[in-house]
């Protein structure tokens, strides 16, 4: 259940709904709040299309191609630190067990499992990652080869056909077939990656870290996020493109572990636009975090949790003014881990100063607030 709030949830709730990480099917305390609070983590659940193309609605050349695509194909599953669990999807990017995934999939992940279309199950470990590209790569420990799927040479076209294999509403490796509607697409969300592809498959929470595969059965993308409707349709969906000369895919098997900035903040959207000052309302902090350390605080609740009143909220970074949750995510984003930061904050109408250092957001323990 969403918790009660100041201002009204639904109209907030659907607006929120229109730019979503596609986050794993998040078990135990997770599946709380079904939208998820804004965090500089990127984190945020979506309600799950209507329409579900199944095998057999595929032509046949589809079902070749996703016949092709779904061996090298797996459903990752983590445990994270604070005990909860998710799932998500990936691909073979070698016979050795290299795989692709999104960030976001194994973020905070205590434990990783792979499992393959044949049922087998791996442990897995990170090798490398980029939180703002939302990529990771992982290794699995097999004594064979695997089926693995080859990178494109090119950037895709627009009008392309796509298909896509995932592990959403509790499907196990099925396709979602769609079109490539666009190419370098913005991200409309600051803790969103940039230059994304964007399509019209119906993807859904499960499918993050999945292939996009072009009619040749190469991958062209990593699925990262959607966007849908009031009613929880979707409107398109976006993955991050590689190619086999993607430098990033390169640096991920030397090790690339690159992280973004943070400061230890849930953010509470809802109230975008709606305090006076306008700004990033704070709804929860961090343990132990620079924000903490600094005195920051959310929402004030009460015994039945609901809001009574407004704790901080962020009105200019370093000098910029900042007039939304995203402004604030955005700004702190451009800067680099190590850095201090100086934030204008207003609390109860009184305005202060407070210097933070920024730090690694995978040091912090973000959960479900």
């Amino acid at each position: 259940m969403t918790r009660s709030r100041l201002s009204p949830w639904p109209t907030v709730l659907l607006t929120l709904a229109l730019a979503a990480y596609l986050t794993p099917q998040w078990g135990g305390p997770r599946l709380s709040n079904p939208f998820g609070p804004q965090t500089e983590s990127g984190q945020g659940a979506i309600s799950a299309p209507a329409s579900v193309p199944m095998p057999g609605e595929l032509t046949s050349e589809g079902r070749r191609l996703f016949n092709t695509v779904r061996p090298a194909s797996v459903q990752i599953e983590q445990l994270g630190q604070d005990g909860s669990g998710g799932l998500g999807s990936g691909f073979f990017i070698s016979g050795q067990g290299l795989l692709l995934t999104a960030y976001h999939v194994v973020d905070g992940a205590r434990v990783i499992r792979v499992r393959t279309v044949s049922d087998k199950v791996f442990p897995a470990q990170v090798v490398g990652f980029d939180n703002a590209a939302d990529v990771a790569l992982l290794q699995i420990q097999t004594r064979g080869t695997v089926p693995f799927l080859a990178l494109a040479a090119r950037t895709p076209r627009v009008g392309e056909s796509v298909l896509a294999v995932g592990n959403s509403r509790g499907d196990f490796l099925q396709p979602r077939r769609g079109r490539l509607l666009a190419l370098n697409a913005e991200a409309g969300r600051a803790d969103f990656p940039e230059g994304t592809l964007e399509m019209n498959a119906p993807l859904a929470p499960g499918d993050s870290g999945g292939p996009i595969v072009n009619t040749a059965g190469q991958a062209i993308g990593v699925v990262s996020y959607v966007r849908v409707d009031g009613q929880g349709n979707t409107l398109s969906s976006y993955a991050v493109p590689v190619t086999s000369s993607e430098a990033l895919i390169s640096e991920l098997k030397a090790g690339l572990k690159r992280d973004v900035p943070a400061i230890g903040l849930y953010f509470d959207t809802a109230h975008d636009g709606v305090t006076t000052p306008p700004g990033g309302v704070i709804g929860n902090v961090v343990s132990g975090s620079p924000a903490d350390r600094a005195g920051l605080t959310g929402l004030e609740r009460d015994a039945s949790d609901h809001v009574k009143g407004f704790g901080d909220i962020i009105v200019s970074v370093d000098g910029v003014r900042t007039r939304s949750a995203d402004d604030a995510i955005f700004e702190i984003r451009r800067r680099k881990i190590g850095e201090t930061v100086t934030l204008s904050v207003s609390r109860g109408g009184v305005r202060r100063e407070v210097r933070l250092p920024l730090v690694a957001k995978g040091s912090l323990s973000f959960k479900e607030p």
